[in-house]
């Protein structure tokens, strides 16, 4: 029987996860309508911002079918890192050391979120950050990296604006903030609480929504349509 959590077992191919996931996207379809996509919206929170050395403390993801938050759908775990300063995650994230010593491996929560995420597309504010700190992970854990193509709102309310302040806007970069809580308060979305995995994921499940409605009321239908309009980045990692 393989073991899914121990790498030596797959030798050296990733994971039977991964290879499932990857194997959804073999011949990606970006001509159907929206709503025909399933987006898991995530979120990290991390010991820091060192690519090299800092690690996953917490994933936080839901679930959007039919253009709709499914909040039955939910995925929030804490992760034990091997290494950290455990102050720095309770100023920063309210995160206690508690909550982190008692916090299952990194290890055991990868899979899970494998399969939480398994068929749908990712969406996350300033995405490639999370997705840099999650293919670590992935690699280092389960043999590989994700498959998911990927979709960041960042890039979403930059397209937003560039179409709606036009010239003005370009050529005046710091007259808005393309912070996340900053964006929610700006189109009146729901708040929540800032630098928790799970509520981050859904402060940007509402602007990632609201974008769209914004971007179909102006003729994109499709996943590609927004793709060549610029308005989003795309991403396979």
């Amino acid at each position: 029987m393989i073991n899914l959590l121990n790498p030596g077992s797959w030798f050296g191919n990733p994971s039977p996860l991964l290879q499932a996931n990857k194997e959804c996207f073999v011949d990606f379809d970006q001509d159907r309508p929206l709503g025909e996509y399933t987006f898991v919206v995530c979120d990290t929170e991390l010991t820091g911002l060192n690519k090299n050395k800092d690690e996953l403390i917490s994933i936080g993801a839901v679930t959007i079918r039919d253009l709709q938050i499914d909040l039955s759908s939910m995925f929030h775990r804490f992760i034990r890192p091997m290494n950290m300063d455990p102050t720095q995650a309770t100023l920063v994230h309210r995160i206690t050391p508690e909550q982190l010593e008692t916090a299952e491996p990194l290890c055991e929560v990868l899979p899970g979120f494998v399969e939480y995420i398994h068929g749908s597309l990712l969406v996350g504010h300033h995405l490639p950050l999370d997705m840099h700190f999650l293919n670590k992970a992935t690699r280092a854990v389960m043999g590989g990296p994700l498959s998911n193509p990927g979709v960041d709102t960042m890039r979403m309310a930059q397209g937003y604006k560039r179409v709606r302040l036009g010239h003005y806007h370009e050529h005046n970069p710091r007259t808005t903030s393309y912070a996340l809580d900053d964006l929610g308060k700006e189109y009146r979305l729901p708040e929540f609480k800032p630098h928790d995995a799970l509520e981050d994921a859904l402060q940007t499940a509402y602007l990632f929504l609201y974008f769209i409605k914004k971007f179909r009321k102006g003729g994109l239908v499709t996943l590609k349509d927004i793709f060549q309009s610029g308005r989003v980045g795309s991403f396979r990692y």
